[in-house]
């Protein structure tokens, strides 16, 4: 069994049921759903981007050493951030102080973490794709699609710097921050499945 086929292909399974999920979960407001599931994706990332890089030619090493190393940044930040929700948020008495920094649902500084987190995967999947050398039309969209969500470092880096979610009131429904998020859902399924569809081609 050649593992460097199998763990990015399960990788890429991983992505793309944890990015549907969280979809979902947004959609139903069902915020320890999308916490848990997003405490999982960097894992599926990791996996995912270390098979485009261990297969990239040695012409673009630089890029895809690059785009390794802001995956891992994004998950040890991602992973930090959900996994302190589904703990210590969840389960103890924080002081008003505590919850306006570490409490999601508050837009303080762990959500500017997560915004962060999700700018350096942006930068992670565009370096990832510039390493790649499309040779077929599955390839080619999921180069292009890598690339393209590069764009998004800017938003997630820059729009927190504005201030513009400090005005948002604790406890809201958030809809149009829920509904961003499931078209961001929308946008990157498609880089899990041309993923998974690229790792089996590749295993035949």
């Amino acid at each position: 069994m050649d593992m460097n086929r199998v763990i990015p292909k399960a990788g890429s399974a991983i992505v793309t049921v944890t990015v549907f999920l969280f979809a979902v979960f947004e959609i139903i407001n069902f915020s320890m759903g999308s916490f848990f599931v997003c405490l999982i994706l960097p894992i599926g990332f990791i996996m995912m981007t270390a098979g485009l890089h261990n297969e990239c030619e040695s012409d673009r090493k630089v890029a895809a050493n690059t785009g390794m190393a802001f995956a891992a940044v994004y998950c040890v930040m991602i992973m930090l951030v959900y996994f302190a929700q589904l703990t210590t948020v969840k389960n103890e008495q924080l002081t008003e102080q505590a919850a306006k920094l570490i409490d999601f649902s508050r837009f303080g500084l762990i959500a500017n973490y997560d915004m962060l987190g999700y700018g350096i995967m942006a930068l992670s999947t565009f370096f990832t794709g510039l390493s790649m050398k499309a040779k077929n039309r599955t390839d080619r969209w999921l180069k292009a699609l890598m690339m393209i969500h590069g764009v998004f470092f800017l938003s997630c880096t820059f729009m927190p710097m504005t201030g513009v979610f400090s005005n948002v009131s604790s406890g809201g429904e958030h809809i149009g921050g829920r509904l961003a998020l499931v078209a961001w859902c929308v946008y990157f399924l498609p880089v899990g499945i041309l993923s998974f569809l690229h790792f089996r081609k590749r295993g035949l």
